[in-house]
C-alpha cells in the first residue's frame, strides 16, 4: 500500500514539474512570439489604439496620418488622397493587417523608444512615432493618375541618378479609407468588392505585376551587342518582312508585315522584329541571357517594399533545345517578361552611364521635433552595362524620338531618348497561336546629355482597345504628359 502511494505521489510530482516547465516555457520563452502573433486581439487593439506617424510626399502633401476619433480605438489611419497613393502607401487594416509603406517602415510610424541623446533619456525614455518623408513628388503622382484617366496600367518615374521613385501609380487603383475602418464590416465588404473587380483594383501593376516588354526590352539587347559583339552594330541586315527561323518552318514576321532592315541605329528607330530577331541569334543565348541578368532580370529589385516581383528572362540553357525563341526573346517576346519598374530602372541604367541605381521611395524619416532619425543613402545595385555602351544605345534612343516610332513624344528644345514597345499577348508564351491582344510600352529619359528622370509606362491589353494597338498609341501620350510635367515645358497637342 505503502508503495502504491509512493509511486501516486512521484506520478504526481512529475506532473506538477511538466504543468511548471510548460507554464514558464509560455511566460518567458514564447511571450514575445505570443505577445506578436498576428491573431493576438490584445495587440491588434494597442495597434490601432495608439498614435502612428505620417507619411508624407517629397513636396509635404500627406499621403497617410491618424487622427483622433470617437470610436473605441481612439485614432483613426486616414488617406487624404487614398487613390492617388494606394499603390505606395497601401493600407493598416484591422483585418487584413498592413500593406506597402504602412508595412515596411511599421517600426518608425508605431510608437517606439526615442533616441537616447541624453541623461534624462536615457533614465526617462519617451516614447514616439516618426514620419516617412517620401520621395514621391505629388505633381508627377497627379500627372501619371490623369494621363490614365480610364485605361488601365501602370507608371514608374524615377531620378538616374539616385534611383529615388519620383512617381509610381497603378491604374485602376483603390481607396485604403476602406480598409482602415473601424468597422469590421465595412473593410470585409470592400476587400471582398475588391478581389471580385475584373480590373484588379488592388494589384499593384507597378512592381507586383509582370508584362511581356516587347520592343522595349531592345535597349537591353542593343547593349549586348556592343558588349558581347561590337562588330554586329555595323552589319547590315537584309530589308524583309519575315525572316526564317532554325530548327522550324516557322518565321519571325515584322509587325504588320512591314519590310525593314539596315543597321542597329535604323532596326531601333523603326523597332525592326526581324533585324533584331536575326541580332538575338547572331549574339547567341549566353550573351544575350548575360545582359538580361545584368540589368536585373531574374533579380528582385531591392526596392522598400515588400513582394517585389522578379522580371523574368530565359537561362540561356533553355534556349539549347528551342534555339528559335531566341529570336523572340531578343524582342522582349516569348517568354521574356518586366515589371513597369524593371523597364524603368533599364532606362535609368542608360541615362545613368551603365549603373542602375538601388530603387527608393524612402527619402527620409523624421521624427515629431522634425529632426531627421534616417536618411536614405543612395547606392549602386547592379552595374548593367558600361559607359560607353550606355552612351552608344543613348543615341539610338534618341534616333527613336528623332525619326522613328516615339516621335509623338517630341518637346521643344529637349532631347529625349526613348523606346516604344508592343508586345502581342500570345507570342509571348508557349501558346504561339494568333495574337488577341498588346500591351503597349513606352520608355524614356530625358534632357539626353543629362538625364534627370526616367520612366516606363506600361498600357496592356483591355476591354476597348484594339489589337491593333500600339505603345506610341497608347503609352506615347502618357510618357509625354509625365515628361512635360517633370522637365517644365509645354507639351503642346498630340503625343
Amino acid at each position: 500500500m505503502d508503495r502504491r502511494i509512493k509511486l501516486m505521489g512521484l506520478f504526481l510530482a512529475l506532473l506538477f514539474s511538466i504543468l511548471f516547465l510548460q507554464l514558464n516555457r509560455i511566460q518567458v520563452l514564447d511571450a514575445s512570439s505570443l505577445a506578436n502573433a498576428p491573431g493576438n486581439s490584445r495587440n491588434i487593439t494597442n495597434a490601432f489604439s495608439q498614435p502612428r506617424g505620417a507619411i508624407l510626399t517629397s513636396d509635404g502633401q500627406v499621403v497617410a496620418e491618424t487622427v483622433p476619433s470617437n470610436d473605441i480605438y481612439h485614432y483613426q489611419r486616414t488617406y487624404p488622397n487614398g487613390p492617388l497613393y494606394a499603390d505606395i502607401s497601401g493600407y493598416q487594416s484591422i483585418i487584413y493587417g498592413n500593406d506597402g509603406i504602412e508595412s515596411y517602415y511599421n517600426s518608425y510610424l508605431t510608437p517606439h523608444n526615442g533616441a537616447v541623446n541624453s541623461l534624462s533619456s536615457l533614465l526617462s525614455p519617451t516614447q514616439q512615432v516618426d514620419n516617412v518623408i517620401l520621395t514621391v513628388s505629388s505633381k508627377l503622382q497627379l500627372a501619371a493618375q490623369s494621363a490614365f484617366g480610364s485605361l488601365r496600367g501602370a507608371a514608374v518615374v524615377l531620378q538616374p541618378s539616385t534611383g529615388a521613385i519620383l512617381a509610381m501609380y497603378s491604374s485602376p487603383s483603390y481607396d485604403p479609407n476602406l480598409l482602415a475602418s473601424p468597422s469590421g464590416s465595412t473593410e470585409i465588404s470592400t476587400w471582398n468588392s475588391l478581389l471580385k473587380n475584373p480590373a484588379q483594383p488592388l494589384l499593384a501593376r507597378a512592381y507586383r505585376r509582370n508584362y511581356p516588354p516587347g520592343s522595349t526590352f531592345k535597349i537591353v539587347t542593343s547593349s549586348a551587342v556592343y558588349d558581347h559583339n561590337p562588330a554586329l552594330a555595323t552589319k547590315v541586315y537584309p530589308s524583309v518582312s519575315s525572316i526564317a527561323l532554325p530548327d522550324t518552318t516557322n518565321r519571325l514576321d515584322n509587325y504588320g508585315h512591314e519590310v525593314c532592315g539596315g543597321q542597329i541605329p535604323y532596326l531601333l528607330a523603326v523597332s525592326c522584329d526581324t533585324g533584331f530577331g536575326a541580332i538575338g541569334l547572331d549574339l547567341g543565348a549566353n550573351a544575350l541571357s548575360a545582359e538580361a541578368n545584368s540589368f536585373g532580370f531574374n533579380q528582385a529589385p531591392p526596392l522598400d517594399l515588400y513582394d517585389v516581383a522578379k522580371s523574368q528572362f530565359p537561362s540561356a540553357s533553355t534556349f539549347a533545345t528551342r534555339l528559335p525563341t531566341l529570336a523572340y526573346s531578343a524582342i522582349g517576346q516569348y517568354d521574356v517578361a518586366a515589371t513597369p519598374l524593371e523597364m524603368a530602372m533599364v532606362a535609368g541604367a542608360i541615362a545613368n552611364h551603365g549603373v542602375m541605381m538601388t530603387p527608393h521611395l524612402m527619402g527620409e524619416i523624421t521624427n515629431a521635433q522634425a529632426s531627421v532619425v534616417l536618411k536614405y543613402s543612395n547606392h549602386p545595385w547592379l552595374v548593367a552595362t558600361s559607359p560607353q555602351t550606355a552612351a552608344a544605345v543613348t543615341t539610338l534612343m534618341e534616333g527613336v524620338v528623332k525619326s522613328g516610332t516615339a516621335q509623338g513624344i517630341a518637346l521643344p528644345g529637349i532631347q529625349i531618348a526613348a523606346k516604344t514597345g508592343t508586345a502581342q499577348i500570345n507570342l509571348s508564351s508557349s501558346n504561339q497561336s494568333s495574337p488577341t491582344g498588346n500591351d503597349n510600352w513606352m520608355v524614356a529619359f530625358a534632357p539626353a546629355t543629362n538625364p534627370t528622370i526616367a520612366m516606363a509606362v506600361v498600357v496592356p491589353a483591355q476591354p476597348g482597345i484594339n489589337s491593333n494597338s500600339t505603345g506610341a498609341q497608347y503609352a506615347g501620350p502618357i510618357v509625354k504628359s509625365l515628361l512635360s510635367v517633370a522637365l517644365g515645358v509645354n507639351s503642346g497637342t498630340g503625343g
